[in-house]
């Protein structure tokens, strides 16, 4: 007998349906072989003859172009994400959703790389540190990172800082 060389269409639509599903999801091999029109006493036999691929090589390659499709459909790439969420903000904008709007255009922005997120993770305890060494480490961070953060120490911030004398506690001075 041999191999069929093309599949009919009761095996298309079986594929089609245990691929795609329906509305509410995924369905079995049985529910997919019923509703590609096989029948109700023999639709758990065909449905598990039709995904062997010693027997029904064709359907087999077909269910996995069908899954390629999908694949290559949702594919998340650089251009489909950003696309998509301008899609998100400008259906958010018209419904007057604001947040939903700054979120997705915050996430596009993180998307092309205008938003750094930098964590410093510091271990220790600032209280085993003292004073000037806290001081130093505060100067030795601004100029480290001044062209990410563009603050400067200016000279009345120093000037504000109290000295020795004016930080006592007692009222009196």
């Amino acid at each position: 007998m041999g191999l069929p060389k093309r599949l009919t269409e009761m095996q298309m639509r079986f594929a089609e349906n245990y691929v795609f599903g329906d509305e509410h999801g995924p369905l079995t091999k049985t529910e997919a072989a019923k509703r590609a029109g096989y029948s109700e006493k023999n639709a758990r036999f065909e449905g598990s003859s039709l995904t062997s691929p010693k027997k029904h090589p064709l359907v087999v390659k077909y269910m996995g172009e069908l899954r390629e499709e999908i694949l290559r459909k949702h594919e998340v790439t650089y251009d489909n994400h950003v696309a998509q969420l301008g899609k998100i903000r400008e259906g958010a904008l018209r419904k007057g959703a604001w947040s939903a709007a700054v979120n997705a255009e915050t996430n596009r922005g993180k998307a092309a790389g205008l938003y750094i997120d930098r964590k410093i993770i510091k271990t220790g305890k600032l209280e085993d540190m003292s004073e000037q060494e806290i001081e130093a480490k505060m100067k030795q961070i601004l100029d480290d990172y001044a062209q990410i953060i563009d603050v400067t120490p200016s000279k009345s911030s120093e000037s504000s800082l109290p000295n020795d004398e004016e930080s006592s506690s007692d009222p009196q001075k």
